[in-house]
């Protein structure tokens, strides 16, 4: 990543971690802590690059000669690792993304970068949804888009009440997918989600 004039540098980032671990009792300077602030440093960068990516522009180049095709397309187990904002804890889940086209099309990996790139930020699951589903229907003006998300969130499973094997489901459904009942359960069942499937 970076370094912006309102940004700490890499060398306060790396003073930032070795305070972390003084705070929690280790001695940042014996052997196998030496090395840890930078390799944190590494991973923050690669966790966080959402921040330097566009999300939108991922969407811009679309495809018109589709013969016509106008039913829904739907691409789903789209898997994701992200941070809670709350308490930097991963956010381990599946992301399932469709829309109605109106018109054009765009490539398949498109919607997993759009999705990867809000999902390599600081997130709370409901915000990435709708993230997600408003950046497509901004930039593709399908006739409808909807978005699910299914995660495990590790600020629940390793702290805090211990609950292991929950999962949290969040969904946003734009145009036809929200006003249409019909459009709505045909991309709830191409996508059935939950554990049974």
């Amino acid at each position: 990543m970076a370094d912006t004039p309102d940004k700490p540098s890499r060398e306060q980032a790396e003073a930032a971690v070795r305070t972390l671990l003084a705070w929690a009792g280790e001695d940042p300077r014996r052997e196998g802590l030496i090395d840890t602030p930078k390799r944190v440093v590494e991973a923050y960068g690669d966790w966080f690059s959402g921040y330097t990516d566009d999300p939108r522009e991922y969407l811009a180049r679309t495809f018109e000669e589709v013969a016509g095709y106008d039913e829904m397309i739907v691409l789903r187990d789209i898997e994701f690792e992200s941070h809670c904002e709350h308490h930097m804890a991963p956010i381990i889940g599946k992301a399932h993304v469709g829309y109605l086209p109106n018109g054009k099309v765009v490539g398949i990996s498109k919607l997993a970068r759009v999705v990867e790139t809000y999902a390599r930020r600081f997130q709370v699951q409901e915000k990435m949804t709708a993230q997600i589903a408003q950046s497509i229907q901004d930039v593709l003006q399908p006739l409808g888009v909807g978005v699910v998300i299914e995660a495990a969130h590790e600020c629940m499973t390793t702290r805090g009440v211990h609950k292991r094997g929950v999962s949290m489901i969040t969904s946003k459904m734009l145009g036809m997918f929200r006003d249409d009942a019909r459009t709505r359960a045909e991309f709830l069942r191409f996508i059935d989600v939950g554990p049974g499937r």
